[in-house]
């Protein structure tokens, strides 16, 4: 007997997504007639994901849980080398001694290098280590900075004031740590003069030269020429200098 297929509509993968991470099976149900949207559909995927988990496969939640170091009954290994809470070196100990020592010094028992023979484990407060360690990448995301490419547009027959202006934005944008992209804009028959912008940025270098250097040398793109030119400090050095200036500032206020 010969079983009619049912017609096929658009599959929906983001329906047994949820029950799968992976258009696999959706796929064959497409192959063998069946609506992937269909209830019958989902109870074959609810399914094979049971299976999948009595199989041992992982998600990949579970994955990044288990990259926590173990700690106390986790470390199933019949000896270690033991670290003292203060760095001292114990030696090689059967794990059950170990778990003595954290209990008589009421601490944990760390598995801080377990790729080691045998596995090098630590006495500490596990609490208190996983908050100083929020805190520490808390502090490195916060004091993180990003150099930022600014910009300053020149004119090929620029006056000396407005040039005493624009090299003034150059060196306080690499005060701050940024690079600064100058740029020559060249109009009509300038195009034919590329000499002069040349030498009008080699000025500029020269007069910022002890704030930031020529990472990218002038060259021409069509009617302008730009060059790039990036600070002697790094933007974390910059903005530390910008704060004790200011707490320089206020502490003479209170005074």
């Amino acid at each position: 007997m010969q079983v009619e297929a049912t017609p096929t509509l658009v599959p929906n993968y983001m329906e047994l997504g949820k029950y799968l991470g992976s258009t696999t099976l959706c796929q064959s149900l497409v192959g063998v007639g069946i609506t992937p949207s269909s209830a019958f559909a989902r109870t074959i995927a609810r399914r094979y994901f049971l299976c999948l988990c009595d199989a041992g496969v992982t998600t990949q939640r579970k994955e990044q849980h288990i990259s926590e170091p173990r700690v106390n009954e986790r470390i199933r290994v019949p000896e270690v080398r033991l670290v003292g809470p203060n760095g001292e070196q114990v030696g090689i100990v059967r794990v059950e001694d170990a778990l003595r020592l954290a209990q008589e010094a009421d601490l944990d028992l760390v598995e801080v290098a377990p790729d080691a023979r045998p596995p090098v484990c630590k006495l500490m407060d596990f609490g208190k280590y996983k908050y100083e360690a929020a805190m520490k990448a808390r502090d490195a995301r916060r004091n993180q900075a990003h150099t930022q490419l600014k910009e300053i547009r020149f004119r090929l027959k620029i006056d000396s004031h407005d040039y005493e202006t624009k090299k003034g934005h150059v060196e306080r944008f690499l005060k701050g740590g940024d690079k600064v992209k100058v740029m020559i804009m060249f109009r009509g028959r300038e195009q034919s003069r590329p000499e002069m912008g040349m030498r009008l940025l080699e000025r500029l270098a020269d007069d910022v030269s002890d704030l930031g250097s020529v990472e990218s040398a002038p060259k021409q793109d069509g009617r302008n020429m730009t060059m790039v030119i990036g600070p002697h400090k790094k933007k974390s050095e910059a903005r530390q200098e910008r704060k004790q200036a200011q707490a320089a500032k206020a502490a003479k206020r209170s005074q």
